[in-house]
């Protein structure tokens, strides 16, 4: 049965952006941040912390969120690799982190400089520093469907990398198809696994439209029981480290799908393809979203 409501997970002003090559300035991430949550959506990613020496675009990740106007019922988060970047988001004011692994242990040394193993170690303190402070805390696993160096990935491998990020403190984990080449059954077949290890309600979908996958992996997911997903608007984002890897799903796409459905998210979708066609412009490019393309050209002719 599928469910009557969905929360959706906004990526972009953080997984969409930090890869731009064109500098995208501390006010119009701001303004990003602030129109998405007039259209509804409730839980943003904001900014990341890491070193800017890797993610230059990230690097007013303070700026950012001291500029933020925080609205009642908004979630913010932002990414931390390590317990120097969750330092640095407490001081910011972030009251919610995130940290990532990969289930490719080749990927994960081409990501993040180490194995998995070690990865799950150097978050170990950031998952403790957070529940002294109060802080909650995500977990993302990489390559969920498929690595570029190593190809398909065992669910079970999966499974064990999001029940350790669990068992760590992380109250929900979010299972990304980082190259878009997951399929709905695989999709099943992986969710079961980790539902083995995770409880169902806490697993999130992240995934990736490079082989025009991703909605039909969001309806299996569906399916599978997931109630959460993680988008970015206008498709905006991909992987520097998986060669050919497009963007992440456009939340417009999955917004329509939802809505086609039955199914509630609280987002305004027609104000989500204004801020599209808004961001976009800025970047000088048109909005990966079929969803806001196809509502842009109908615009025109009315």
């Amino acid at each position: 049965m599928l469910p009557a409501h969905v929360t959706l997970v906004e990526v972009g002003p953080r997984d969409g952006l930090q890869n731009e090559k064109a500098p995208v300035s501390t006010a119009q991430k701001v303004e990003l941040v602030h129109r998405l949550q007039a259209a509804g959506l409730r839980e943003i990613e904001v900014t990341s912390f890491v070193s800017p020496k890797w993610v230059p675009q990230m690097a007013d990740n303070a700026a950012v969120m001291a500029a933020i106007e925080r609205k009642a019922g908004v979630r913010y988060s932002v990414l931390t690799p390590n317990l120097k970047g969750f330092e640095a988001a407490r001081a910011a004011g972030a009251t919610e982190v995130a940290i990532f692994g990969a289930a490719s242990e080749t990927f994960s040394r081409k990501n993040i400089n180490c194995s998995i193993a070690e990865s799950l170690e150097r978050f170990r303190p950031v998952a403790e520093a957070a529940r002294k402070n109060d802080v909650k805390v995500r977990g993302y696993v990489s390559c969920v469907l498929g690595c570029p160096y190593e190809g398909d990935v065992a669910p079970q491998r999966v499974a064990e990398v999001a029940g350790e990020l669990y068992d760590m403190g992380c109250y929900e984990i979010s299972l990304g198809d980082t190259i878009g080449t997951g399929t709905p059954g695989k999709t099943k077949a992986m969710i079961e696994a980790c539902a083995r290890r995770v409880p169902l309600e806490k697993l999130a979908g992240h995934y990736h439209d490079t082989y025009g996958q991703a909605l039909a992996n969001i309806y299996a997911s569906l399916e599978a029981g997931v109630r959460t997903f993680d988008a970015s608007v206008a498709g905006l984002g991909g992987c520097p480290y998986a060669a050919g890897a497009s963007g992440n799903v456009a939340t417009e796409d999955v917004i329509y799908m939802l809505d086609g459905l039955g199914i509630r998210t609280g987002v305004d979708l027609d104000r989500l393809i204004d801020i599209g066609q808004w961001i976009c412009g800025l970047l000088g490019r048109e909005p990966a979203s079929k969803v806001n393309r196809a509502v842009a050209a109908k615009r025109k002719t009315v």
